[in-house]
């Protein structure tokens, strides 16, 4: 296992030395998953109690209680307490789903995040705290973990904007596996499955690993994928040769890419992305790129007109917008319109 890991460093350390681009390696394990490595999906049904008159505002009646009302009785029954539904008032409780994903290799006892969404009308679950909730890999089959505890809503005071967002929350480690499940094999012949598939990236990486264990110790089968041969004299620690294998450095393949906040018109740049000569007119903003000129409103009668010149970055462009009074939604339009118009080769993406 020493020797694996030594020659592994000594080829990443050769790696590193080789150029400039050395600047953004990133070690196989950040890089790839391996084969059979399936994460699991953890889904559940429960309420969330506590809150300030920010739940479900549906209430219970004759002949017409709600899944949250229903929830409320059962809960109380489990205790010996009887209420009828039509004397619930759950304005303080919210039905919710709690989802979670969590590693295959997660055992008894092991923590995980959960994130809580409102199932019916709540506002809000600001302040609120998620009842024991049993959680399971599919609905038809026994809980294999249980959530619980105070729910995190990102977001600062409870404004208005915040409240709108309100309805999804998180609890850092408020999951907790109670039983053990199959954990994946990796077997003899392991693989390493790219996080986003690369020919260059893939191609690099079996490189790497030959280059540390020896010609043929790996094997690019496509973009996405590159087979390991630990070899025979590998085979009793397969493991320790695995995690020799994540230790290495490779040079990952940059993607040109936009992503854009529609919730507050944040703008990130992957690469370095110019725009090309376009003109976009969305509602009472107008961006023109061609003419010259700072990404800043063209001044007084002309509030709604950004110009900025060919090449431009892309943040250049975003601040220009943003100076003009475009809202996230906006933004997120004439990027798009930009994409579809040529003027920007990158993938843009709007969440």
């Amino acid at each position: 296992m020493r020797r694996l890991l030594l020659s592994a460093l000594l080829v990443a350390a050769g790696l590193g030395a080789a150029g400039p681009l050395a600047a953004q390696g990133a070690r196989v394990a950040d890089l790839t998953t391996r084969a059979g490595e399936v994460p699991r999906r953890l889904v559940g049904y429960g309420i969330v109690v506590g809150l300030d008159g920010t739940g479900d505002r549906s209430l219970g009646g004759v002949g017409g209680e709600t899944p949250t009302v229903r929830s409320v009785v059962n809960l109380l029954k489990r205790f010996n307490v009887v209420v009828p539904p039509e004397q619930i008032r759950a304005r303080n409780v919210a039905a919710v789903v709690v989802t979670a994903e969590t590693s295959p290799y997660l055992r008894a006892g092991g923590r995980f995040e959960v994130k809580v969404s409102s199932l019916g009308d709540a506002t809000s679950l600001r302040g609120g705290v998620l009842w024991i909730t049993p959680m399971v890999t599919d609905p038809d089959q026994p809980p294999v973990a249980t959530a619980q505890g105070t729910v995190l809503v990102d977001g600062g005071a409870d404004t208005r904007a915040s409240l709108r967002a309100g309805a999804s929350s998180r609890i850092p480690d408020g999951g907790l596996f109670e039983a053990d499940l199959p954990v994946a094999q990796l077997g003899a012949t392991p693989r390493l499955l790219l996080r986003r598939p690369d020919l260059g990236t893939a191609s690099r990486i079996a490189d790497a690993v030959n280059a540390a264990f020896g010609p043929g110790t790996a094997k690019l089968e496509d973009p996405g994928a590159v087979a390991l041969n630990p070899g025979a004299q590998r085979a009793d620690n397969v493991l320790g040769f695995l995690a020799a294998v994540d230790t290495l450095s490779v040079v990952a393949g940059t993607r040109a890419r936009i992503v854009i906040s529609a919730r507050d018109g944040t703008v990130v740049t992957g690469g370095d992305v110019r725009v090309g000569s376009a003109v976009v007119s969305q509602r009472g903003i107008t961006l023109r790129i061609g003419e010259g000129g700072a990404a800043a409103p063209a001044g007084p009668g002309g509030q709604g007109m950004v110009s900025v010149s060919p090449g431009a970055s892309v943040q250049d462009v975003a601040a220009g917008l943003h100076a003009a009074g475009a809202t996230s939604q906006e933004v997120g339009l004439i990027f798009e319109s930009l994409r579809e118009a040529g003027a920007i080769t990158a993938e843009v993406v709007v969440r």
